[in-house]
Formats: C-alpha cells, sequence, structure tokens
C-alpha cells in the first residue's frame, strides 16, 4: 500500500534535518555551527474515502488538497437516492 495520491499523484518527499548549536553573533557568540544532519521525510495529508470511480464506489486514498478542490465525486449515501437519480435520468 504506497502513500501515493489517486488523483494528484503527490507522494512523500524528502529532505534534511540540520540541528545547529551556538550562540547567534548578534547576541555575542561565534555563530551557529551545523552539528547534526539527518534524513526527514515530508508525507502529504493522505486520506482513505469511499469515491465514485467509473459510476462504481471505491475506497482510494486521496489527498485532502484533492478532495477541497472537487476532483473527489463522493457516493450517495442512502439507496433511496439511486432511484431518484434513475427517475431523473429516466426523464
Amino acid at each position: 500500500m504506497s502513500n501515493v495520491c489517486h488523483f494528484t499523484g503527490k507522494k512523500p518527499a524528502f529532505g534534511n534535518n540540520v540541528s545547529r548549536s551556538g550562540a547567534a553573533v548578534k547576541s555575542g557568540g561565534f555563530g551557529l555551527k551545523t552539528s547534526g544532519i539527518s534524513r526527514r521525510r515530508f508525507n502529504p495529508n493522505i486520506k482513505v474515502v469511499t469515491a465514485l470511480i467509473d459510476g462504481v464506489p471505491q475506497r482510494i486514498r486521496v489527498s485532502t488538497k484533492a478532495i477541497r478542490s472537487g476532483l473527489v465525486i463522493k457516493p450517495l449515501k442512502r439507496k433511496y437516492g439511486y432511484t431518484a437519480q434513475q427517475k431523473a435520468a429516466g426523464k
């Protein structure tokens, strides 16, 4: 199971954690020195939602940006809503 958005393709990005020690020059020190660098991971805000994919409800992983921008179409919660849709499509 990958941590990738179904619509936008967002996935984890990687960077560095830089820890520094020492007092800043403006506060009377000799400046900040890098005391350690370690790799870190920036995870996208991925949610598992039920969405309509080709007219069929499926559970997919989607970023919250895709949800807010309207890329995700959620199915109706109750069965009787589908009959109302069918009647509207028949007219």
